[in-house]
């Protein structure tokens, strides 16, 4: 059974800051890598970061380079995403994924295995 639950998400204002967490447990745990997507309504589903879970290699788009950082914590089998400097345009439905085999584009929504609930940010002007 894999399970990925994430937390953290709500009402900021611009230039303000989120951190997510992507609590994940069963299958999940021996993925390889995990990452961050986000959706907005009639868009479809963008990716925003991941990391390898083992090495901590790390990946981001590129709207979200050099503000949006994502680690992890392996004693306590958790992802996050720390959002700085938020924007309007960051206002998504942020889902976290188990990408469980290695190979291919971590960009890639297809590649991902397993999908947690979502949870929402928005960010005000």
């Amino acid at each position: 059974q894999a399970q990925l639950v994430e937390s953290g998400g709500g009402l900021v204002q611009a230039g303000g800051s989120l951190r997510l967490s992507c609590a994940f447990s069963g299958r999940t745990a021996s993925s390889h890598a995990m990452g961050w997507f986000r959706q907005c309504p009639g868009k479809e589903r963008e990716f925003v970061a991941a990391i390898r879970l083992s090495g901590g290699s790390t990946y981001y788009a590129d709207s979200v380079k050099g503000r949006f950082t994502i680690s992890r914590d392996s004693t306590k089998n958790t992802v996050y995403l720390q959002m700085n400097s938020l924007k309007p345009e960051d206002t998504a439905v942020y889902y976290c994924a188990a990408k469980y085999y290695y190979g291919g584009s971590y960009s890639e929504a297809f590649r991902y295995d397993y999908w947690g609930q979502g949870t929402q940010v928005t960010v005000s002007s």
